[in-house]
């Protein structure tokens, strides 16, 4: 059974850091690519960062580009999501996400609240 665990979520103010964890279990967290969500109230959920599997390639949504870094430890079987200068518009649930065999599978989320 797939089970990803969000962790590292909070209150923080307006240029300030936080880093998620994601905990991977179920599945050989090595062979697959992982990807950061984010779904703020009222609006669709949308990608804000992916890695490969072996982590050698990194994409970013736009809006995040410059402050977030998306990484991974296969010996862990854990991902992150380090997050630095957040601003108000980052405060949302963030769930981690992969694919496997065709079948998305997400963890709980995790609040990120951006407020002074």
């Amino acid at each position: 059974q797939v089970q990803l665990v969000e962790s590292g979520g909070g209150l923080v103010q307006p240029g300030g850091s936080l880093r998620l964890s994601c905990a991977a279990s179920g599945i050989t967290f090595s062979a697959y690519a992982m990807n950061w969500y984010r779904q703020a109230p009222g609006k669709e959920r949308e990608l804000v960062a992916s890695i490969t599997s072996a982590g050698g390639k990194t994409n970013y949504a736009d809006s995040v580009k410059g402050r977030f870094t998306i990484a991974r430890d296969n010996a862990l079987n854990t991902g992150y999501l380090q997050m630095n200068n957040l601003k108000p518009e980052d405060t949302a649930v963030y769930y981690c996400n992969t694919v496997v065999m065709f079948s998305n599978y997400w963890g709980q989320g995790t609040q990120v609240t951006v407020s002074s």
